[in-house]
């Protein structure tokens, strides 16, 4: 093989295999809390408009290109479903907090030893 990796050779540039799946949330029949957490995402698939883009190109044949592209949108709405809990803010436990004490006053105590000694300035 040539200097690329993967499929492709001379017909790379001849067929345009590439898919460009969209979702439109707002229309689709999921549930409101899916949809809702759908829309939230900070994925850069979606628009402002509330629509899924999702471009497949890895494979030869459109089919697969179709497939993938499926595969990765029933994962984001797979992600979507699962609803994350709210994390409960903890404080830190009497043995934490003097442990946290101890390495401070050690670590205090290694950079006293460090510093020049008084009495021995030239």
């Amino acid at each position: 093989m040539g200097c690329c990796e993967g499929a492709g050779g001379q017909n790379v540039n001849k067929v345009s295999s590439a898919i460009h799946l969209r979702f439109d949330i707002a229309a689709s029949s999921l549930p409101e809390q899916v949809k809702a957490r759908l829309l939230r995402l900070h994925d850069g698939r979606i628009t402002r408009e509330g629509t899924v883009v999702i471009k497949a190109q890895q494979y030869r044949t459109r089919e697969k290109n179709r497939q993938a592209a499926l595969e990765r949108l029933r994962d984001l709405v797979r992600s979507a479903t699962v609803e994350r809990r709210k994390r409960i803010p903890t404080r830190p436990g009497r043995a934490a907090r003097q442990k946290r004490m101890d390495d401070k006053t050690r670590r205090a105590r290694v950079k006293t030893l460090r510093r020049r000694v008084c009495g021995d300035q030239d």
